[in-house]
């Protein structure tokens, strides 16, 4: 019987086996029931192992298969760029089907149809198929909507961000690393320096620079069509923070996420600026792809802490930015020691040169270490950063602004740097 079992596998090998049980010659009255019951625990059995077989959806493999749903005038949704946000999440796909206003409803029997082949795809439970319509091309522009939240626009490739020189991400790969910390501090040292700075915060769900900066007053836009930014201890300042109450949490999904971004970057009044720093989340995820792919970076900047569960998720960061081509300007060990207030020494209390070694390994500049410092940490809650003001706790911060500083300066040499 065990080798009758290793060799049932399949639909045809348990019909098989339910022939050979039912063509045994049982006798007795139990023998004979037993005779009759068991293909059918057989197929309960075999049941039960089909249904832990899981089928892994992917966007790819749900793509391939829409490029089945043939439009009226030619093509398909998937080649003709009408699909956004496809999402897969246990066995449940969702997505957006941008058409031509003109179109309207005309396009209904092929947003049956998307969601028709989703729904034939193994694996897939259920599929939810939203129709929407874009302005088309050539059509009057309207007035900007200001409402921040909204999905995002439509772009013709890279774009950039008219009168800023250059985009330079703050990352880290692990959330509580002081990457928030870093970004408010790194701005005020470049202000410091003499570069025209920007400083916007993409940290959505977890907005800090509001108080970090010390600035509360909500935003205008005297014309209606551009956000005014907020300027604090000279670097012009910008963060869902000031649009929002201070206790509301935002509870949004990828694409209102994606369209915040993009309001932020293109609907504020940025002016001419050397450089704009952009506070990311922690993680690599909706915010991180839409800010690399659809604007013009200058480069990354990675900050972490020393330890290894800290460096994990860095090597996660360097590797994205590195796969989408965007450049890295170097990473910086944050809390990298306490210096002891008796005798001075420092006290590496997470480990000691562990941002320094990884970056060797991943071949980008080191740029520095950040001291684990009382006064840091009371700045940012006062809404002072420590480099506003010369001080030992500031130094560090401005070994890296300086470093900063040259990168952009070999980008752009008319930069007004001191």
């Amino acid at each position: 019987m065990s080798a009758w079992t290793q060799q049932w596998t399949g639909a045809q090998s348990r019909y098989a086996a339910t022939a050979m049980v039912r063509s045994m010659a049982f006798t007795g009255t139990r023998r004979h029931c037993f005779c009759l019951r068991l293909p059918c625990y057989i197929r309960r059995v075999f049941g039960k192992l089909d249904s832990v077989v899981q089928v892994t959806v992917t966007r790819e493999s749900l793509q391939r298969e829409l490029r089945r749903v043939a439009l009226p005038d030619g093509g398909d949704v998937i080649s003709r760029d009408m699909v956004r946000a496809l999402s897969v999440d246990d066995g449940k796909v969702s997505c957006v089907l941008e058409v031509p206003p003109e179109l309207g409803t005309r396009m209904e029997p092929v947003r049956r149809g998307v969601e028709s082949v989703l729904k034939s795809v193994p694996g897939v439970r259920s599929a939810s198929v939203v129709m929407t319509a874009h302005a088309a091309q050539g059509s009057p522009k309207q007035p900007p909507d200001l409402r921040i939240g909204r999905h995002p626009t439509r772009a013709q490739g890279v774009e950039k961000i008219a009168g800023v020189k250059h985009i330079i991400a703050i990352a880290s790969g692990k959330g509580g690393v002081g990457k928030s910390t870093l970004a408010a501090n790194l701005s005020v040292a470049l202000a410091r320096l003499g570069g025209a700075i920007g400083l916007l915060d993409a940290d959505i769900h977890g907005p800090s620079m509001p108080m970090m900066m010390g600035v509360s007053e909500r935003p205008v836009s005297p014309d209606g069509k551009l956000i005014r930014p907020l300027t604090a201890h000279g670097v012009r300042l910008m963060s869902i923070g000031l649009l929002l109450p201070q206790d509301e949490a935002v509870i949004w999904r990828g694409p209102m996420l994606m369209g915040a971004l993009q309001q932020m970057l293109q609907q504020v009044q940025w002016g001419e600026l050397d450089i704009l720093l952009v506070d990311l989340p922690p993680g690599t995820g909706d915010v991180q792809l839409t800010l690399c792919q659809r604007f013009e970076l200058a480069g990354a900047v990675i900050v972490c802490t020393p330890q290894e569960v800290a460096l994990i998720d860095a090597r996660r960061a360097v590797t994205m930015f590195k796969r989408l081509n965007i450049p890295i300007l170097g990473m910086v060990e944050n809390m990298s020691y306490r210096v002891c207030p008796d005798c001075g020494e420092a006290d590496y209390l997470f480990g000691e040169g562990g941002v320094r070694r990884e970056a060797e390994a991943s071949k980008v500049p080191f740029l520095g270490e950040i001291p684990f410092a009382p006064a840091i940490g009371r700045s940012g809650d006062n809404g002072k950063p420590v480099t506003a003001a010369a001080s030992e706790a500031s130094d560090a911060f401005e070994h890296v602004a300086r470093q900063i500083r040259d990168q952009s300066r070999a980008l752009s040499p008319r930069s007004r740097w001191k």
